[in-house]
């Protein structure tokens, strides 16, 4: 079994490689490679996708490595291999997003990806710090994880999904903000996991052992 950490020049995926490698060692997972080559995308198990940054560029600089989104939905579209988005990651997963301009999405996950409106206006966006996750449907990605476990988020963004057992998981924020998303093989997750300490590393094992 094998994972990779598919790097386009979207952020220090340092933290995030340190993260699935020792969880990977931990749960039997096999090698964890970050890399740009679309090839070595064709033939992972499973594919993590990371972003930092706004949604137009992320997208931007993802396509602008020639073959590398044909590879990833390839082998996640057509071959069915386990899928994790991060961060702008998982947003990239909507059907469209709103950050700056209108820009298209991957349309794996329908929904769109919106600005995060607060009810208490005294609360900060960016939505940045620890939160509580609520779960909202079950999946294997929660064993060991309950209700009230912290997750660590930086965004001013989150995805508005248009189907409701879509959403897996949220946080409170005056108001629900989407943490975690998932259909069939893929998952999106709006936090950091490799910087929720124990709750994050909890989850990278989880989805390192999942089968869909």
């Amino acid at each position: 079994m094998s994972t990779v950490i598919v790097d386009y020049e979207s952020g220090n995926l340092h933290s995030a490689a340190k993260a699935f490698q020792r969880m990977a060692a931990e749960v039997g997972a096999g090698p964890v490679t970050v890399t740009s080559d679309p090839d070595v995308v064709r033939r992972a198990d499973r594919i993590v996708l990371p972003g930092d940054g706004a949604f137009p560029a992320c997208r931007a600089q993802l396509f602008d490595h020639s073959g590398l989104f044909e590879a990833i939905e390839e082998r996640v579209i057509s071959r069915a291999a386990p899928f994790l988005g991060i961060c702008i990651g998982m947003q990239m997963l909507a059907t469209t997003g709103l950050e700056y301009t209108e820009t298209q999405g991957f349309d794996w996950i329908a929904g769109t990806v919106a600005r995060i409106a607060p009810a208490d206006r005294a609360l900060k966006v960016p939505h940045m710090g620890w939160n509580d996750l609520v779960i909202d449907h079950p999946h294997p990605v929660f064993d060991g994880i309950s209700t009230g476990d912290h997750a660590y988020f930086v965004h001013s963004y989150h995805m508005q999904v248009a189907d409701p057992a879509h959403l897996l998981a949220h946080v409170d924020y005056a108001g629900p903000v989407t943490a975690i998303v998932g259909r069939d093989n893929i998952l999106g997750m709006q936090f950091h996991p490799e910087k929720s300490q124990s709750t994050g590393l909890r989850l990278i094992g989880n989805f390192l052992r999942w089968r869909p």
